[in-house]
């Protein structure tokens, strides 16, 4: 059951994912950082190029976040390849 509160929204609401989500989430952060790195940006660097915060890319590639799609497009096109290159 989840309390609401106006001040915090729903209390008590976890992350519910699947350890086949969070085993799909690891795997897409390490291909970002696979290719971050092929393309010699730092993550800072990276992050800012694309208008993103560092602290946020740090959790997509460590697996922690479930990426918005117009977060995957701009992931891809700063590393200058299709969203479908991504995933693969």
């Amino acid at each position: 059951m989840y309390l609401y509160n106006p001040k915090r929204y729903f209390v008590g609401m976890k992350n519910t994912y699947s350890k086949h989500d969070k085993k799909y989430l690891r795997a897409f952060g390490a291909r970002v950082r696979t290719l971050r790195k092929a393309a010699g940006y730092s993550q800072e660097d990276f992050a800012l190029e694309i208008g993103l915060d560092r602290t946020y890319m740090g959790g997509i590639e460590r697996g922690e976040r479930n990426v918005a799609l117009l977060n995957i497009r701009k992931i891809a096109r700063g590393l200058h390849i299709s969203e479908k290159q991504l995933f693969e």
